[in-house]
């Protein structure tokens, strides 16, 4: 297994969640997801400890959910309240429950040890309370791809010009150099591309008449949510970098959840500077990257195929990859410290190294 446990991942958005049982998985792990009488979103294991029947194929009793097949009945802590028929519990009859947090109108749940569940590590943005930004819920796109595969994809500039030669990119950017960052917790790719015809997102939200400067920042956090910071400003007004705001901004966040080996789902939202409060830009920009993002699925669940079947050569790497390869590294190095025991320095140790 490739998947990093000890971190927070999307179930969805807040507005999906209410009192029936919603069923989903994350990195291999069934839970069944419900909001108590008090609002609050519990999680639990999605299977019961008799016969295993998954508890999402149960009922809402008040705050606790009633197996379907025996009628063992669990709290929203996984500890079991009734087993019809008797009235003592065995100790082990309980199910797994998991660290839920709500921000923003984001639903996150910890998937590694209980102990370890730290709210400070849940990715944030200040744009999320600044009143100068909108905040929308996109969709949720469902992928039959590994999620390495999808996370790298999101900190890859290089493959817009191709991939989306008629919404997000053009054939302008496809030699501009892409500039990568990898001494920080924060996987950054980024190119800007001066004095060149808006792209095709940028014609129909920035009204720009003429060339312009645009930029993508690809920013990879670890394990897999992604921000692409792009937009786009008037050629004539020579923008510096760090004064992005001043042109039309938006940031395209990916919560990349893994379901599976071979299925991803790829929670999508943005924050833009422009059009607050317009539903019609909001559906008209959802519309465009819809069309940008079926655009990746169709090439990541073809790669995904591919690498499923015998390979007579190795793949290459070229320069454009350093982003990706320095994420894969991090992610095995994650891998392997949370599957392997540090006993620390040996007492008496029978070899010694000089």
């Amino acid at each position: 297994m490739s998947f990093v446990r000890n971190a927070w991942y999307v179930a969805g958005w807040s507005s999906e969640f209410g009192d029936d049982l919603h069923a989903l998985e994350i990195i291999g792990q069934s839970l069944v997801l419900f909001r108590d009488s008090a609002g609050a979103i519990k999680a639990l294991e999605d299977r019961c400890p008799h016969r295993l029947l998954p508890l999402s194929k149960g009922k809402r009793i008040g705050d606790t959910i009633q197996c379907g097949y025996h009628g063992m009945t669990f709290d929203g802590r996984g500890t079991c309240v009734r087993v019809p028929g008797q009235d003592n519990t065995p100790q082990s009859a309980n199910v797994d429950a998991f660290e839920v947090e709500e921000r923003h109108g984001i639903v996150w749940v910890w998937m590694g040890a209980p102990d370890r569940a730290d709210r400070s590590l849940i990715f944030d943005l200040p744009e999320f309370s600044d009143s100068n930004w909108h905040t929308h819920h996109g969709g949720h796109l469902h992928i039959k791809s590994h999620y390495l595969n999808v996370a790298e994809n999101l900190v890859d500039p290089a493959h817009v010009s191709f991939v989306h030669p008629t919404t997000l990119g053009n054939s302008a950017s496809e030699d501009v150099p892409v500039h990568v960052s990898t001494s920080g917790d924060v996987i950054r790719a980024w190119r800007w591309i001066r004095n060149g015809p808006p792209i095709g997102f940028f014609q129909k939200f920035g009204g720009f008449k003429g060339n312009v400067d645009r930029w993508h920042y690809y920013d990879l956090h670890l394990p897999s949510t992604a921000v692409i910071d792009f937009g786009s400003i008037d050629t004539d007004l020579n923008c510096p970098e760090e004064e992005r705001d001043r042109g039309v901004r938006i940031f395209a966040i990916h919560f990349v959840t893994p379901v599976s080996e071979d299925y991803t789902i790829d929670h999508w939202m943005h924050l833009r500077n422009t059009a607050q409060g317009d539903q019609a830009a909001s559906e008209q920009m959802d519309a465009m990257f819809n069309m940008a993002f079926a655009e990746d699925k169709e090439i990541l669940e073809a790669v995904h195929e591919a690498e499923k079947r015998p390979q007579r050569r190795r793949p290459i790497r070229i320069a454009i990859d350093k982003g990706p390869n320095v994420y894969r590294k991090r992610i095995r190095d994650l891998v392997a410290a949370e599957t392997t025991e540090d006993l620390g320095d040996p007492v008496r140790p029978v070899f010694i190294e000089k």
